[in-house]
């Protein structure tokens, strides 16, 4: 995948990684709560991703703007944001729902492979971009793309959220955080040649 634009990075020497350790909870809170990025209804937080909030799912006429060809909703479901493929039936996207529910005790991490090879597939398709959201595209749907980031960008936990968060300010709720913290230890594991967790 080409990354245009100066603004996204990556950091992709295993030669930095071979002393990374995943930092305590509270180490990844204070990340957070410096608060880089915007707050408004969608920001571009990765080459060809976008984050935003349930507003912006909602707009059409927005998401053919940014030309987004794929939507996964992180909020998905009759008590959540209730879109769904039919929604979009008018438009050339691919749908994929998450029933998740931003809450500490949810585990989420049941997800995140699913998602993040959906987020995959569909940067791998010619012109893709996929707008992730939520509610307010803070906790669910930021947690999805940071899953991303870590399983097929190779990013660290850290290097995950200061890349999203310089773009969007977000916010994780502390169980989610965790089960990140959770991934990025396993990862981080067989990065290092170790047996995963």
């Amino acid at each position: 995948m080409s990354l245009a634009g100066n603004d996204f990075h990556k950091n992709n020497h295993p030669e930095s990684k071979s002393h990374y350790e995943t930092p305590a909870l509270s180490e990844l809170q204070r990340l957070i709560w410096n608060r880089g990025g915007s707050d408004n209804h969608v920001d571009q937080v990765w080459p060809n991703i976008y984050l935003g909030d349930a507003w912006a799912a909602r707009s059409k006429t927005i998401l053919q703007s940014l030309g987004i060809t794929h939507i996964l909703n992180a909020a998905d479901g009759p008590y959540n944001i209730n879109t769904g493929a039919q929604y979009y039936k008018d438009l050339p996207v691919q749908y994929y729902g998450v029933q998740a529910f931003d809450a500490t005790s949810f585990d989420i991490s049941i997800f995140f492979v699913d998602a993040a090879n959906f987020i995959h597939k569909a940067l791998n398709t010619g012109g893709g971009k996929v707008f992730v959201h939520c509610a307010m595209g803070l906790s669910r749907s930021a947690t999805l793309v940071l899953a991303y980031l870590m399983i097929h960008e190779n990013l660290t936990l850290v290097e995950a959220l200061k890349a999203v968060d310089s773009h969007r300010g977000i916010c994780p709720n502390t169980g989610f955080l965790n089960q990140l913290r959770i991934l990025d230890i396993k990862l981080n594991n067989e990065r290092k040649g170790m047996s995963g967790l």
